[in-house]
């Protein structure tokens, strides 16, 4: 009796519900305005930050989009991925597959130069729904009941067809009506025809459309592979004296046998004189120094002038058509900076910083100090100004014929203005292509390759460890940044002469261009530093070249027989001989038990390539390696033939497990076509 008298009193104490009725004066919520749409679209990829920035694919390549369709109960979706070039007003539409999971896919592909836009659509079809029930339907009576409704959704797809069809779907609709015989209705409602002719026209009134149109810059093949030649047209004599384009001219059929397709300049505009660096960076230069190309502008003009001992516009064209004529197409410079002497600096004072003092802010990233540039600021009063003139210098140079730029340290401008011009260029040039020179922290460098940069330098001078080379390798081809960030990469610029390369010699650098070429689709080096292995330091620690083209013209002696230009030419031919090695996403690391040997593959549809590196310049390394007989399509129960294609040799290996040597004094890399079949272990002719 006690305790029931503390329930009683502690159920007294608690508060009691109050009945609740609703205000008859108080306002409805709203209804959702599509609230009989059932389907549900969700995850839809790619997507570059929700779809504020577009991917990029080069011309004849497949977009693949995923996304997440499903409803609720038991009823069948329809999904369709649709996309349209920009310049269309209709869309283009594709029924996608469905995958695991209610995930679907659907492809398309790249067939013009411009910007494409895609989504996906999905809804709850009817007729699809009714014949999966129907399917299942045993009882004879439910049979026939179905089928009659089936017969009034056939209907309704006549109504919405053309004259010829729609009278054909009524036929079948008067079928459905009249056949009694269960065996012969599901003939019927299962029709493979009915289908596909009720499915063209659908109702699609209560269709999901995924919110977001998202957006594919298309380019041209070079903006996914491309092998760049670096070198600076004053040094082009051979001689002490100054260079021209005549004489970069002169220097073409020797960049075209080792097989370079863009020829990159720095700078080609004149140089200006205040502040003029001397040699070796020298901060007071002497009578005779040319100093910086990238000093940029004197009294003789800007950045659309041309530096008057390289030549005038006519031996440019020659230049360029020059080029042309052996398969190479010229890459300018494109450096938004000004020397003191330039001719903006006193028309538009206002496009720089000041000090208290009054004087013009010079560029510098301490402890570095540019004495000799003057930076333009992006936050001054007449942004817009300086943006327009910035647009109209390289419509300039596009006017030229230009139509590759490489874009000097673009992470010090505005990210805003990047992708301002890079979007107005493209789409009066789609074939325009833009790399991104920005050695800096990574979301800079993902920032501007989403705002439309067609290529990127990469860290790859830096990474030269087996984890460190797999590591980042795997990200760049695997990681959701490939959709657009498409790395270049270099051993060597006029700015980064690396330890590696200062001390390991000539197998250092073969071990760098190999893996260069192998691992990226487009690669560059800065020559004739590179194939005749410059590898003296200003000062040590330091990764500035002794006696810097930057400040002085060099001399280089082409004909020495030590230089690598012909194994340059074996490795582009193996680049331009397998589509492998012209793709980015195709890359596969394989183990080793020898972490100074790294194994890797390249392939695209039936072609593969792999290379197997000797990262150790100094000491022969050998090992076996653990293949993925799958990723090579390879038999594991047959032989099959590696074509070695820097020496042209050719060996015999079988399954998984096999044993390399390279010894760094004669070949530090192997970089082997794979041929998966051969005739007999004893004859190693090959066929596919």
């Amino acid at each position: 009796m006690v305790e029931r008298a503390k329930a009683s009193a502690r159920a007294a104490t608690r508060p009691q519900p109050r009945a609740r009725t609703r205000n008859p004066t108080a306002p409805q919520p709203a209804l959702p305005a599509q609230g009989r749409i059932r389907a549900v679209i969700e995850a839809v990829s790619p997507a570059i930050d929700g779809g504020r920035f577009p991917i990029k694919r080069t011309l004849g390549e497949i977009v693949s989009v995923e996304a997440d369709c499903f409803t609720d109960g038991h009823d069948v979706l329809a999904c369709l991925l649709r996309w349209r070039h920009e310049a269309e007003t209709e869309w283009h539409e594709l029924a996608m597959d469905a995958l695991p999971n209610d995930r679907w896919r659907g492809c398309f592909r790249i067939e013009r130069l411009g910007r494409y836009r895609y989504g996906v659509v999905a809804w709850v079809d009817a007729f699809l729904s009714w014949q999966h029930d129907f399917r299942r339907r045993v009882d004879a009576d439910d049979i026939r009941a179905a089928a009659l409704a089936g017969a009034e959704l056939v209907e309704r797809a006549a109504a919405r067809a053309p004259a010829g069809e729609a009278a054909r779907l009524r036929v079948k609709a008067q079928a459905l009506r009249a056949e009694t015989d269960s065996v012969r209705l599901k003939d019927i409602a299962l029709d493979p025809g009915l289908t596909v002719a009720a499915l063209r026209h659908p109702d699609r009134s209560q269709q999901c459309v995924w919110p977001v149109e998202l957006s594919v810059w298309a380019e041209r093949e070079r903006a996914r592979y491309s092998t760049w030649y670096e070198l600076f047209p004053r040094s082009a004599a051979g001689n002490a004296r100054h260079g021209s384009f005549d004489d970069v001219i002169a220097r073409l059929p020797y960049i075209a046998e080792m097989g370079f397709d863009v020829l990159y300049l720095p700078p080609i505009h004149p140089i200006g004189r205040t502040r003029r660096k001397g040699r070796n960076n020298a901060l007071v230069a002497a009578a005779d120094d040319v100093g910086s190309p990238w000093a940029i502008g004197a009294a003789e003009g800007g950045h659309t002038a041309i530096h008057p001992e390289l030549g005038d516009l006519a031996a440019f064209h020659r230049l360029r058509e020059a080029a042309c004529g052996h398969g190479i197409e010229l890459a300018l410079d494109l450096a938004y900076q000004c020397s003191p002497d330039h001719p903006y600096v006193r028309a538009h004072p206002q496009w720089y910083r000041h000090r208290p003092d009054g004087s013009v802010q010079y560029a510098e990233n301490p402890p570095k100090k540019y004495q000799d540039i003057y930076p333009f600021n992006f936050e001054c009063e007449d942004w817009a100004g300086l943006w327009r003139e910035l647009r109209a210098v390289l419509e300039f140079w596009l006017e030229q014929g230009i139509r590759i730029f490489r874009v000097d340290n673009p992470h010090t401008k505005a990210f805003s203005f990047w992708q301002w011009l890079i979007d107005d260029v493209k789409r009066a040039y789609p074939e325009a292509i833009f790399l991104a020179e920005a050695f800096t922290r990574p979301k800079v460098m993902h920032r501007l390759a989403k705002l439309g940069f067609s290529q990127s330098y990469t860290y790859f001078a830096w990474r030269n460890t087996k984890p460190e080379l797999s590591g980042y390798f795997t990200e760049l081809a695997l990681g959701p940044g490939r959709e657009y960030f498409r790395p270049n990469v270099w051993p060597n610029t006029p700015d980064i002469l690396t330890e590696y390369l200062q001390f390991g010699g000539r197998p250092a650098f073969i071990a760098r261009v190999v893996l260069a070429a192998t691992l990226a689709a487009s690669y560059g080096i800065y020559g004739p530093a590179f194939e005749l292995m410059a590898a003296a330091a200003r000062e040590p620690g330091s990764e500035e070249y002794l006696d810097s083209e930057k400040y002085q013209i060099r001399q280089w002696d082409l004909s020495r027989p030590d230089s690598l230009a012909e194994l340059i030419a074996r490795l582009n031919k193996a680049r331009s001989d397998n589509p492998a090695l012209q793709y980015d996403w195709g890359l596969h690391f394989h183990p080793t038990d020898n972490d100074a040997l790294l194994c890797y593959s390249k392939s695209h549809e039936d072609n593969v390539v792999l290379a197997v590196v000797n990262l150790d310049p100094y000491h022969v390394q050998a090992g076996w390696t653990t293949l993925d007989l799958d990723r090579l399509g390879v038999d594991a129960s047959a032989p099959f033939q590696m074509h070695e294609l820097l020496s042209g040799a050719r060996y015999l290996w079988r399954g998984a497990r096999n044993y390399v040597q390279l010894d760094p004094g004669r070949a530090p890399a192997h970089v082997f076509r794979v041929r998966r079949k051969v005739r007999t272990e004893r004859d190693f002719d090959y066929f596919l």
